[in-house]
């Protein structure tokens, strides 16, 4: 006979209850729409929690630029801000303080004009400081037509084909012609004669790249700054240096100082940086830096009042927690100049150590060593290419086996023909583990040597000879 369980044996049954044991583990969860009734919450957490554990490591995720260890403290600081609204300047005006510092800081590191008040914002990541300053130079390019009474309905925008798909969506959002710098050979960056050549009275400015994605190489922004010095000799036409400095940002200035890439270039206007990738915090923070007030145009500043002062605000985004911009700022505290040098000369060594081990891997020749930002790129030997019974791909399929994410994929257009593999050192990743990845990709070249009868595949299409 059926007996109603009161109030209380209901509570105690549910306090002994196994978390696996219980109906929520046992029922199906509607995935696409709201469940009937909700759940504990420890079941909630338990359910989510266990499918996640089905991602990749993000440790061992070495194809990704993105910060993917920090220190506790800084962890802590971030869980205790995600609730501060980054926008609401007046409710959290220290945060709105501590994101200034952070302006001023890096405006500074980056050898701002001498007194100069810094002008720049923190932004969701580098892709959105991009398209603020490919916003900027648009309008100020607009100003200058205006006023030689020129028409303003056919900007272009010069960059390397090498260039991250935030710039083309860049063009495409604003309706900027893109013109590209192709690759040619062995050159897979903008040159600065060719990009002259595409330069005319349409121009809004020149993309520079401290840290291709493609091979970690930096572009050359001294040699573009005297190629365009000179065209303005020759055609009367000033135009713009915007660096891309989205990892080398957070790079050059600590391993390679003497190197002139920032506002020491006087055709660099502005500066894009991704905090959350070599600025070593948690995504998503970026940062866009201007050389001084005048290079942002004033219409496309939003004033906000605190504490009786004027913050400008330039951004695409409105709310979204402040906790990034405190973790970099707990950064640029906790490190130092000597403690990002440090960091970034580890990483440096590390890339080194692995570019210089698996060049001496039969199959492989390198494409670049990691000796500007942590970054290198290989390819298969061209005479092993042609006889090989795997492809680059094959090798980041059975490294995945191991848990490792080292990402096979083709160099940009016009040398598409070329699959390279690359690996993102970052902090984190330690010597030891760079021993153990080295370890298992010669194991596994050693597997395909075994197995003369595998077929490799390109772009998961299989082929044989």
């Amino acid at each position: 006979m059926f007996v109603k369980k009161s109030q209380k044996e209901l509570e105690d049954h549910a306090n002994i209850q196994p978390t696996y044991g219980s109906r929520t583990m046992r029922e199906e969860i509607p995935k696409y729409e709201l469940p009937d009734e909700g759940m504990p919450p420890t079941a909630a957490y338990n359910i989510i929690h266990d499918e996640l554990a089905l991602d990749g490591n993000s440790r061992l995720n070495l194809a990704t630029f993105v910060t993917t260890w920090m220190e506790p403290e800084a962890r802590q600081l971030m869980t205790e801000t995600f609730d501060k609204n980054m926008i609401d300047k007046d409710e959290y005006p220290q945060t709105a303080e501590i994101e200034l510092r952070c302006v001023n800081i890096l405006s500074r590191l980056w050898s701002s004009p001498e007194g100069e008040e810094a002008v720049g914002c923190s932004t969701i990541g580098s892709s959105e400081a991009a398209m603020l300053a490919g916003m900027a130079l648009k309008r100020k390019w607009k100003h200058r037509m205006q006023a030689a009474g020129k028409p303003t309905d056919k900007p272009n925008f010069i960059m390397g084909r090498n260039v991250q798909v935030c710039w083309e969506k860049f063009c495409n959002y604003w309706e900027v012609e893109p013109r590209f710098v192709m690759a040619e050979g062995n050159s897979f960056n903008l040159r600065p004669e060719d990009a002259i050549e595409l330069c005319d009275e349409n121009t809004i400015g020149v993309l520079a790249i401290m840290g291709s994605t493609f091979d970690g190489s930096y572009e050359p922004v001294a040699e573009l700054n005297a190629a365009l010095d000179a065209f303005y000799e020759k055609s009367g036409l000033d135009i713009p240096i915007h660096v891309d400095a989205a990892s080398g940002g957070f790079v050059a200035p600590f391993l390679q100082p003497e190197l002139m890439w920032d506002f020491r270039v006087p055709r660099v206007k502005s500066i894009n940086v991704s905090g959350h990738k070599y600025g070593l915090v948690y995504p998503g923070v970026g940062w866009a830096i201007w050389r001084d007030k005048k290079e942002l145009p004033e219409e496309l500043i939003f004033h906000c009042d605190y504490l009786g002062g004027d913050l400008p605000n330039f951004a695409l985004n409105f709310s979204r927690p402040g906790n990034q911009v405190i973790a970099q700022y707990y950064n640029f505290l906790r490190l130092g100049l000597d403690g990002y040098t440090a960091i970034q000369e580890t990483c440096r060594e590390i890339a080194l150590f692995l570019s210089s081990n698996i060049a001496k891997i039969g199959p492989f020749e390198l494409i670049s060593k990691g000796d500007t930002i942590p970054v290198f790129a290989w390819k298969l030997k061209d005479h092993f290419a042609d006889t090989a019974n795997f492809s680059l791909f094959d090798l980041a399929e059975r490294l995945r086996y191991n848990g490792w994410l080292v990402p096979a994929y083709r160099m940009p257009e016009n040398r598409k023909d070329l699959i390279v593999q690359r690996i993102v050192v970052k902090e984190g990743f330690s010597r030891d583990m760079a021993g153990a990845l080295l370890a298992d990709i010669q194991k596994h070249v050693q597997w395909f040597a075994d197995h003369p009868g595998f077929n490799r595949t390109m772009e998961g299409k299989q082929f044989s000879h």
